[in-house]
């Protein structure tokens, strides 16, 4: 069990909370300590350098918020969420910083999805109550957008176009308590290793927890791993592929959807393939039966050019508080 210090500061964070495909997205809108830095980038490296060490375990107030927020009785170890922090320029609306149990993250679809409903919903970006309202997000990778569509003054679904994807390995042999494994690497504003598995079912998720740890041992200091994306193929679909993943992400997180910027890397390793050419489709399905679709837009900059297509839904409004004479503090993960 991890535990937090126990001597805190009071605290108020307020949230507004939305699920992408199932996966839970925690929106901290008030409360916030100030993030110093010049771009989003840095605020990252910034807050990465805040959290508590061996020699100094007291963290940053912001560290403390994000503990906070992760841990049980407030949160649970697959929360996800994000910082609201300034744009880098003005031609983004917002920009954000992903948090996680374990850190802060460089990429997160189905992040962008949620931020892109909530910057309609909340009223931050104007949108008609028919068509398509852009939403442009600075997030660590670089600039993402969000299309938000709408009909009858609802959001019918959003649209993820990322950061481009390039591949940066193709059967990559790992060894493993089970076997050499063969892995396909992409960046795709976090780095991503794709393992193709028989089934990907609720029964498989304690075994495939345990690989994707080990993949992301064996790969450390090569690459910054971040997630393992175990995938079954399924019967095509007349549009084009049909595959059920779980991403295995951080330390052991389970992602509930079908994992918005993996689902980029899966586009590009499925193109290059030629299993995925001009007016074709992926439907990615999660473990939990929801559904993503993705689609290759083109190539810029070397990499590959991705949209990934989802729903996200608000699923409350919170103000959490923190006590000081709360012995437990910000939480602990179990």
């Amino acid at each position: 069990m991890n535990g937090a210090p126990a001597q805190v500061e009071a605290l108020a964070v307020t949230t507004v909370d939305y699920h992408t495909a199932g996966e839970p997205f925690r929106i901290v809108v008030d409360g916030l300590p100030p993030v110093p830095g010049d771009t989003v980038a840095e605020r990252r490296a910034i807050a990465l350098g805040a959290g508590g060490t061996a020699t100094n375990p007291r963290p940053g107030r912001l560290d403390t918020v994000r503990q906070l927020l992760t841990r049980e009785p407030r949160g649970h170890a697959g929360m996800y969420g994000g910082f609201l922090v300034p744009p880098d320029d003005s031609e983004a609306h917002l920009g954000v910083l992903f948090f996680h149990k374990d850190g802060y993250s460089t990429a997160c679809g189905h992040g962008t999805i949620a931020l892109g409903a909530w910057a309609v919903d909340s009223g931050l970006v104007a949108a008609p109550a028919d068509g398509t309202a852009q939403v442009r997000i600075d997030v660590p990778s670089g600039r993402v957008t969000a299309l938000v569509h709408r009909a009858g003054g609802r959001t019918t679904a959003v649209a993820f176009r990322n950061v481009p994807t390039r591949i940066l390995a193709r059967k990559r042999p790992v060894a493993t308590s089970a076997g050499t494994l063969t892995v396909d690497l992409a960046d795709s504003g976090a780095v991503y290793a794709s393992v193709a598995v028989d089934a990907v079912t609720a029964a498989e998720l304690p075994r495939l927890t345990a690989l994707g740890r080990e993949v992301r041992a064996a790969l450390r200091g090569e690459v910054d791993l971040y997630g393992v994306i175990f995938h079954q193929d399924l019967p095509d679909t007349p549009a084009g592929p049909n595959q059920r993943n779980v991403t295995v992400f951080a330390d052991g997180q389970l992602d509930r959807s079908p994992c918005g910027s993996g689902t980029s890397a899966r586009l590009a390793l499925l193109a290059e393939d030629g299993r995925l050419g001009p007016g074709r489709e992926l439907r990615h399905e999660s473990v939990v039966g929801t559904v993503f679709t993705g689609r290759v837009l083109g190539e810029r900059a070397g990499g590959v050019l991705t949209e990934v297509t989802g729903q996200a839904h608000r699923t409350g409004e919170h103000r959490f508080l923190l006590d000081p004479a709360d012995g437990l503090g910000t939480g602990f993960l179990l």
